[in-house]
C-alpha cells in the first residue's frame, strides 16, 4: 500500500485540509459556471429579445426540474462505488464528463431563438449532469470533511459556487451579445473541462487508484462504510425522515428556495422590460451583486455561524431580507436609480448566500452518518422542488399584479420560511440520531461480549 500511495505526490483529499478545501471551491465553481448563464444571463438575453414571461419561467423550469431527482441518484451513489477510485470521485468524474458533452450539445443548438423547445431540452441536459456532479460532490463531501470544518467548508464551497455563477454570466453575456451564442455556450464548456483536473488528480484516499487502469486500492474505511444492500439504505431513510425535525427542515429549505427562485426569475424580466435595460447591462449587475455575496459567505458565512449558532442567525438574515425588499417595494420611486438598485441587488445576495450556508451546514448537522449522502440530496432535492414552484408562479403573479405587490410575494415567502423555522430543533435532532447511533454499536458490541 505505502508503494501505492508514494506514486503520486500529491496528498490525498483525507489528508491535507487545503487540498479539500482546493477541490470542493474548484467543483463549486464548476457548478456555478452553467447555472450563472442558464439561470440569469440567457433569460435576461431571451428577455432582451422579446419572449414572454411564461416562455422564460419555462426555461428556467426545464433547467430547475433534473434536480428534483437528486433524491433518486443519490441512494444509488451510496449503493453501487468503484471503491478503487474512491466512493464518490467517479461518480463526480462521471458528471462532469456528462455536464461538458451536453454544454457542448446546448452550444450547437441551431437559431436558439426561434427554438425554443431544442433549447429547453439542451438546458434539461445540463440540469441532469449538474444535479448528478452536486450529488457526487456533496456526497465526497460529507465522507471526507470533518465535522468540525463543515461550516467554513460550506462558507467556500457557496462561496465559490457564486464566483463561478457570477463570472460565467459576466463573461457568458459579453460573449453572447458580441459573438454569439455558440461562441458563449463553448466558452464555458472549455471552463467546466479546465476544472475536472482537480478531482481527475486528487484521489479521496492515499492508496486509491487515479484512473481504473492504474494502481491502487480501496481503502479499508471505505469497505466498512459501503453499504452491501438496499434495504439498509432505505429503511435508515424512512428512519430518520420519520423525525419531525427532519420534515421541518426540508419545509424550510423548500419555502426559502422557492422565495429566492421566484425572485432570481423575475429580476431579468423587471429589470430588462420594465426599467428597460439591456440584457448585458443587468448581467453585469447581477454579476457584481453575487459576487460580492459570494466572497461575503466565503469571508465571514461559516465564522458567524459557527461563533453565534445556526437558528440564531438564520433569523436574523431572513429579518434582514424582509426588511430589504419591503424598503424596495415602498421606494418605488428610485426604481430608475440605478445605484438604488444594485444596491439593493447586493443586499439580497449577501443575505441570500449567508442564508444558505446557514440552511446546508443545518442539514449537514441533522443528518443520520450512515446515510448522510442521501439523506443530504433528499434535503437539497425538496429545496429545488422549491425552486421550481417558486419560477412556475412568476408568470401567474405577474399577469395579475403590479410590480410593487409582485415583489412583495417574495417577502410573503420568507414569512412563511421563518414561521416554519420557529419549530426547528437541532439539538433534539441530533439527540435522537446519536441514541440510535449508540443503540446500534450495543448491538454489535454483544456477541463479543459473550
Amino acid at each position: 500500500m505505502e508503494a501505492i500511495t508514494r506514486t503520486s505526490g500529491i496528498p490525498a483529499l483525507s489528508e491535507n485540509t487545503s487540498l479539500r478545501y482546493l477541490n470542493f471551491v474548484a467543483l463549486y465553481i464548476s457548478q456555478g459556471i452553467p447555472e450563472g448563464m442558464v439561470l440569469f444571463g440567457i433569460p435576461a438575453w431571451l428577455a432582451m429579445n422579446g419572449k414572454s414571461a411564461g416562455e422564460i419561467a419555462s426555461f428556467a423550469v426545464a433547467f430547475g426540474l433534473p434536480w428534483s431527482f437528486k433524491a433518486i441518484v443519490a441512494p444509488m451513489m451510496d449503493r453501487f462505488a468503484f471503491l478503487p477510485m474512491g466512493r464518490k470521485r467517479p461518480w463526480v468524474l462521471f458528471g462532469q464528463t456528462g455536464l461538458i458533452l451536453s454544454l457542448l450539445a446546448l452550444a450547437f443548438v441551431p437559431n436558439p431563438l426561434q427554438n425554443l423547445d431544442s433549447l429547453m431540452i439542451g438546458v434539461f441536459f445540463v440540469g441532469c449532469f449538474g444535479a448528478m456532479q452536486d450529488v457526487a460532490t456533496d456526497g465526497m463531501a460529507i465522507d471526507v470533511i470533518p465535522e468540525k470544518q463543515q461550516a467554513r467548508a460550506n462558507g467556500l464551497m457557496w462561496g465559490s459556487k457564486i464566483a463561478g455563477n457570477s463570472a460565467s454570466l459576466a463573461l457568458g453575456s459579453y460573449l453572447i451579445n458580441a459573438y454569439g451564442f455558440k461562441v458563449a455556450i463553448l466558452t464555458l464548456a472549455v471552463s467546466v473541462g479546465l476544472i475536472m483536473l482537480a478531482p481527475l488528480f486528487l484521489r479521496e484516499r492515499p492508496g486509491e487508484k487515479i484512473l481504473p487502469w492504474t494502481h491502487g486500492d480501496a481503502s479499508e474505511e471505505n469497505k466498512a462504510t459501503q453499504p452491501d444492500n438496499w434495504s439498509v439504505i432505505f429503511k435508515s431513510l424512512y428512519r430518520v425522515f420519520s423525525l419531525k425535525n427532519s420534515l421541518i427542515l426540508a419545509a424550510v429549505a423548500f419555502c426559502f428556495q422557492a422565495a429566492f427562485n421566484y425572485l432570481d426569475t423575475l429580476l431579468p424580466i423587471f429589470t430588462v422590460q420594465h426599467l428597460g435595460w439591456s440584457d448585458q447591462e443587468y448581467s453585469n449587475f447581477y454579476a457584481t451583486a453575487a459576487l460580492i455575496g459570494g466572497l461575503g459567505g466565503m469571508l465571514f458565512g461559516g465564522i458567524l455561524i459557527d461563533r453565534f449558532g445556526k437558528i440564531k442567525m438564520l433569523n436574523i438574515y431572513i429579518l434582514l431580507l424582509l426588511v430589504t425588499i419591503g424598503t424596495f417595494a415602498l421606494l418605488e420611486n428610485f426604481w430608475q436609480n440605478r445605484l438604488f438598485i444594485c444596491g439593493f441587488m447586493i443586499a439580497i445576495q449577501i443575505f441570500y448566500v449567508f442564508s444558505v450556508i446557514g440552511i446546508f451546514a443545518t442539514a449537514m448537522q441533522c443528518c443520520w452518518k450512515k446515510v448522510s449522502a442521501s439523506q443530504f440530496t433528499i434535503f437539497m432535492t425538496l429545496s429545488n422542488l422549491g425552486r421550481i414552484a417558486g419560477a412556475s408562479i412568476v408568470g401567474l403573479v405577474r399577469t395579475h399584479l403590479s410590480w410593487q405587490t409582485t415583489m412583495l410575494v417574495f417577502a410573503g415567502i420568507l414569512l412563511l420560511t421563518a414561521f416554519v423555522l420557529q419549530f426547528l430543533s437541532i439539538k433534539k435532532q441530533v439527540s435522537r440520531i446519536s441514541q440510535w447511533e449508540k443503540e446500534e454499536t450495543e448491538i454489535l458490541e454483544v456477541p463479543a461480549i459473550l
